[in-house]
């Protein structure tokens, strides 16, 4: 086998060693996208059940901000 053979299947090997680590990059990115869309909406819906829970009237005296925890 001459040098140059060598040479080529050398950076064959490389190029589907790289190919490989990119298709699993992009694997890890698409699910991470997912779950970052998943994250989001969540986020959304608990921000809106703050924003609707302190606009209701509060059925003890004051706000909830001034309610002490349970364990006092």
């Amino acid at each position: 086998m001459s040098d140059l053979e060598a040479m080529v299947i050398d950076l064959q090997t490389r190029v589907t060693f790289q190919e490989d680590a990119l298709n699993q990059l992009n694997d890890v990115v698409t699910r991470q996208d997912a779950e970052m869309l998943l994250l989001r909406e969540q986020l959304r819906m608990l921000a809106e059940r703050l924003a609707d829970f302190m606009r209701q009237p509060s059925a003890g005296a004051g706000s909830p901000m001034d309610e002490r925890p349970p364990h006092y």
